[in-house]
């Protein structure tokens, strides 16, 4: 069996592929069952975050798990094969180990070195036990990511690479102020009542937030959560819950707002948050970001000029094919224009900038190097170029920011077109993508890198030896039911023999045995555990004739017992 993973992460895919794949805790469960009842997989566990879908399984067969594995996402994520494919990554063996234990110590988190994938790795394990999902290879690969993960930030700085979702996010919406300062004195609303959740409540509260509402769909799960906020020892911070019904109104009071519930729809729209701007600033804030006053009922708005009604313009743009829109004073296709009329407008055009009713026509010297010109213009492009500068466009200044929003969901629970919102600034995980991609790189990445190195190879070579563990313990059995079967026949044969002596008998042929079959067994634990070293295995069984279903029944009562043993939960 060979361990295999396919997946997708905010690496690998836009964030609105993430959204649409995202899994509902029941799709979690159902993908998992089935992963273990298809031919390919004997075991799984599923890590779904926030930016990241990933399918761990122990398959037999590469080829055959791929497209299973693949398959599988695509039903219950409910997004087409054909369209999750592009997206989708695959690790093998080595290559998978490596990958989870880079994803447990944050190298491949979004903001690099948080430390909340931890929590996360420990629930999909602990989920695919109470699923009986997870078997021997899962088991030893999920408690030996969190042992790598803790290892990798209690020896490195690779804390100071990178924070959580929530701070970052945080951070991102406070643009350079430091949190505590931003944050100090603000009233906040948080929607949901998750790990998430609870962590920006939390972050909220010790930052020197004056106030966090709770909104959880389930009212006494908010309770609990503002319960232990309010009796946090290092906050003074006021907490109190909400139902999920008083977040419009709890939005006109609040300064920032964070999301993140497991809703498969949008739980604040572009309209909701603009109602909550205008209740609070008394302005009527439009979806393209302009601030706006209405305009009294009888005002209408001034309507463009009509094209040719420029005064003293010789040329009726409206005739022209194509022309239709542009200005007599900007560009206009003139091809087909008669000479004549391309004559008349161009001396029109180099006397616009005066006032045309006292303007008088130019020499005919002049007028022929303006036809001159403007023919070549018109036979190069085919368009008579603009000799006005355009004026510059005003630039209405947006608001400063009244509402912060923070949306950790996937799929997103704010819609997107908030950001165009005047008053509102938005941070959401695409957002938070963007800009984690510049953020610097901590020098003890390298160093975590090593550790992660390290361990890729001590887990390989434990497996390889665990792997022909079975073959040995059948080796020695089968040398001790021959010893036993000998000394049986020899005890037959002489039946006068004493306790005393048919012990030092005993004892002498199974130190005999024993010392016979150390150095092979240890040695080959030590080859096995070597890349390639797979092979001893075989060798040793068909060196010694060992039974295979012997070799099995050990496996299959070594893995029992290890399942009995962990399932209690993870360490």
């Amino acid at each position: 069996m060979s361990l295999l993973v396919v997946g997708l992460s905010h690496r690998s895919a836009p964030v609105s592929v993430l959204e649409r794949a995202a899994l509902s805790t029941d799709a979690q469960v159902k993908l998992l069952h089935d992963t273990v009842a298809a031919e390919p997989a004997t075991e799984a566990a599923l890590l779904a975050t926030c930016n990241r879908i990933e399918l761990y399984a122990d398959v037999d067969k590469f080829h055959a798990g791929v497209a299973e594995l693949s398959t599988l996402l695509a039903r219950h994520s409910g997004v087409g094969l054909d369209e999750l494919t592009p997206y989708l990554y695959v690790h093998y063996e080595d290559r998978a180990v490596h990958h989870l234990f880079s994803v447990a110590c944050g190298l491949d988190s979004m903001v690099v070195g948080e430390g909340q994938i931890l929590g996360q790795i420990k629930d999909s394990l602990a989920r695919a036990q109470d699923l009986h999902t997870a078997g021997r290879l899962l088991n030893d690969l999920f408690q030996q990511a969190l042992r790598v993960g803790k290892r990798a930030h209690s020896e490195t700085g690779i804390d100071r690479a990178g924070q959580s979702l929530v701070t970052f996010g945080l951070e991102q919406l406070a643009l350079g102020t430091p949190v505590e300062a931003w944050a100090r004195g603000k009233k906040a609303l948080v929607i949901g009542a998750g790990s998430m959740s609870s962590l920006a409540a939390a972050t909220l509260a010790r930052a020197g937030a004056a106030e966090v509402v709770v909104a959880n769909r389930t009212q006494d799960r908010a309770e609990r959560l503002a319960q232990i906020l309010t009796e946090g020892d290092d906050t003074g911070v006021r907490a109190r819950a909400v139902p999920m019904g008083a977040v419009a109104s709890e939005l006109t009071r609040a300064d920032i707002a964070v999301s993140c519930t497991g809703a498969t729809g949008l739980v604040l729209s572009a309209e909701a948050i603009a109602n909550a701007v205008e209740g609070r600033t008394g302005e009527f804030t439009a979806a393209d970001g302009e601030v706006r006053t209405p305009a009294p009922a009888d005002v209408r708005p001034a309507q463009p000029p009509a094209a040719g009604t420029d005064d003293g313009c010789p040329l009726d743009l409206s005739a022209v094919p194509g022309a239709t829109g542009f200005s007599v004073m900007g560009e206009a296709a003139v091809a087909g224009i008669d000479a004549a009329t391309l004559e008349q407008h161009g001396a029109w055009v180099d006397n616009a900038t005066v006032d045309r009713r006292g303007a008088t026509r130019r020499g005919p010297e002049a007028d022929a190097e303006l036809i001159t010109a403007l023919a070549a213009t018109v036979a190069g492009g085919g368009r008579i170029p603009e000799r006005r500068r355009p004026e510059p466009a005003a630039e209405i200044p947006r608001p400063a920011p009244a509402l912060f929003l923070l949306d950790l969901a996937m799929p997103r629970d704010i819609d997107a077109a908030v950001h165009r919102l005047a008053g509102v600034r938005l941070v959401d995980i695409e957002s938070l993508a963007e800009a984690s991609a510049d953020a610097p790189m901590a020098a003890d990445v390298d160093q975590v890198r090593r550790i992660v190195s390290d361990e890729v190879a001590a887990f390989g070579a434990a497996q390889r030896a665990a792997h022909i563990t079975p073959t040995v313990v059948a080796l020695r059995t089968m040398a001790a039911d021959v010893v036993s079967s000998e000394i049986a026949r020899l005890y037959g044969r002489l039946p006068d023999l004493d306790d005393r002596q048919r012990g030092e008998i005993r004892q002498a042929v199974h130190r005999v045995v024993d010392k016979l079959l150390h150095a092979p067994t240890v040695r080959v634990k030590q080859l096995a555990a070597e890349p390639g070293g797979a092979g001893y295995a075989d060798a040793l069984r068909t060196l010694f004739d060992l039974d295979p279903e012997t070799v099995a029944a050990v496996s299959r009562a070594d893995h029992d017992s290890e399942k009995n043993g962990k399932n209690r939960g993870p360490a």
